[in-house]
């Protein structure tokens, strides 16, 4: 998995002041309105592809792009939300953006094996564990995104090591979806780092 958030030369004031006094209006509301719907059929798909898996050892192709797409658009809206970069939100799970970016490669093979034990174990040896530690990240981000607002709004400038902690969160936290969405087989370090 390859997550990538560019981190801007600069940032533009004006859009930090707009998402943060006007950003649920016009970026939390409609993308996640339009976000519950797509997430039912995400949620169909994703329960049609654990049988998929069971008995054939393949995730459907096209439910697995779906899928990542999904989370395409998640990541596009989160960026925007934390001020990681600038600009408008693109819609729908087919929607593009040049700052952010995932890639995932598809598994031509999946486990049956590994897919029951994460059914019924996942919860204590990958959800738990990586809950635990992305808790305590969370509180060290919610710091730092304050700091940051600010650092944004005086210089216009998002310092680099701030904004690869943020991405880093991001990318820890997908990585955890990707298993627990049976997208992958690998398990997710606990680390942020690519």
């Amino acid at each position: 998995m390859k997550l990538t958030i560019i981190h801007q030369e600069s940032y533009s004031r004006g859009q930090l002041l707009s998402r943060t006094f006007f950003g649920v209006f016009y970026i939390t509301i409609p993308h996640l309105l339009m976000m519950l719907f797509c997430q039912i059929y995400a949620s169909v798909l994703s329960f049609i592809a654990w049988w998929a898996i069971l008995f054939t050892g393949k995730h459907p192709k096209s439910f697995f792009n779906y899928q990542i797409a999904m989370l395409r658009w998640s990541i596009r809206v989160n960026a925007r939300l934390n001020n990681l970069v600038d600009g408008s939100v693109s819609f729908f799970p087919r929607g593009t953006d040049d700052k952010t970016s995932l890639e995932v490669p598809y598994p031509e093979k999946m486990s049956r094996a590994k897919l029951l034990v994460r059914t019924f174990f996942g919860i204590f040896y990958i959800l738990i564990p990586h809950i635990i530690c992305l808790v305590f990240r969370e509180i060290a981000g919610v710091l730092l995104r304050f700091i940051a607002w600010w650092i944004i709004l005086f210089t216009g400038k998002y310092p680099a090591s701030m904004h690869a902690f943020q991405v880093g969160s991001i990318r820890w936290g997908i990585r955890l979806s990707l298993i627990l969405g049976n997208l992958t087989e690998e398990y997710p370090k606990f680390s942020g780092m690519e």
